[in-house]
Order: C-alpha cells, then sequence, then structure tokens
C-alpha cells in the first residue's frame, strides 16, 4: 500500500498511472463523449416527468405509486453516488464510467419495454444507480484527461463549462 491510496490495490495504482502517464490522442472527443453522457444522465431524472401521464395510462399507475417512477431513479442515483466514485478510484476511472454507461443504456432499453410497474421501477433504480457509477467519474476523467501542468487553460475552460453540462 501506498500512503494516499489506504485500499487501492496494485491494478488500480497501474491504472491510474497509466490514465494520467499518456495524453489520448483527441482530448476533443473525449471531451464531447464524457459530457454527452453526463448530459444524458442528468436529463434521464427530469425527462420521464413528462412521460408520467402517458405511463400512468398504460401500466396502470396509481398517483402515488406513479411517484416511484421518478423516485426509484433519485434514491438510487443518491445513494450510489459516492460508491460509483469510490469505485473509479479502486476499479479506474474509464472503466466503471463505460460500465455504468453500458448498464444505463441496457436500464434504459429495459424501462422502454416495461409491460408492468414493478419492472419499470426496477429498470429505474438500475438506471439510477448505473448512472451513479457514470457521473462521479465522468468529472474524475476530464481532471485526468486535462491535466493542470499539460493543459491549463483547456482544463479551465472544461471545469467552468462542467456545471452547464451537469444541470
Amino acid at each position: 500500500m501506498t500512503a494516499g491510496t489506504p485500499h487501492a490495490g496494485p491494478a488500480a495504482r497501474q491504472a491510474r498511472a497509466a490514465a494520467t502517464a499518456q495524453a489520448p490522442r483527441r482530448p476533443g472527443l473525449v471531451l464531447a463523449v464524457i459530457a454527452t453522457a453526463q448530459l444524458v444522465v442528468v436529463l434521464d431524472l427530469t425527462i420521464v416527468v413528462v412521460a408520467l401521464p402517458h405511463i400512468q395510462a398504460a401500466l396502470g399507475f396509481s398517483g402515488s405509486n406513479l411517484e416511484w417512477v421518478v423516485n426509484a431513479y433519485a434514491v438510487a442515483f443518491g445513494a450510489l453516488l459516492l460508491l460509483g466514485g469510490r469505485a473509479g478510484d479502486l476499479q479506474g476511472r474509464r472503466r466503471i464510467f463505460i460500465a455504468g454507461l453500458l448498464v444505463f443504456v441496457a436500464a434504459s432499453l429495459l424501462g422502454g419495454f416495461a409491460t408492468d410497474q414493478a419492472w419499470l421501477i426496477t429498470a429505474r433504480a438500475v438506471q439510477g444507480a448505473s448512472a451513479a457509477m457514470a457521473a462521479p467519474t465522468a468529472l474524475s476523467l476530464i481532471a485526468v484527461t486535462f491535466p493542470k501542468a499539460r493543459r491549463g487553460p483547456a482544463r479551465q475552460r472544461c471545469t467552468r463549462r462542467w456545471p452547464s453540462w451537469a444541470s
């Protein structure tokens, strides 16, 4: 174990060292992918509100159960956000970011094909959990992709614009 990373194993330390040692060939593309993913994660929490009347009619939700379509995502996202960031620290930011996005897409697809209430609420909870993996690692990937020493002005632009992408 090294100082500063008390629980990180050798694979995590190697992944971190490799990520910080080599700059990506296309930092603009990396930024576009990360920003788009963050926008989708945040937008998914709010966009479902527009579809709630149709969801209620199609799946027969009561008023109180309909709240769980939104709340399942929000509760899972909020509860697992810190664990998603820590998983990125231990397992590698890029790996957790990609895994989070893949699970998010799969859960979105399953939610789109939901035929009953439990199926949709479960899919929304899985979406929230996977968003909790992708969101914290997205910002840390920007910090790694645009290190202060090599890309000072580019990093400042990214971190200034990040709040608008994430809101």
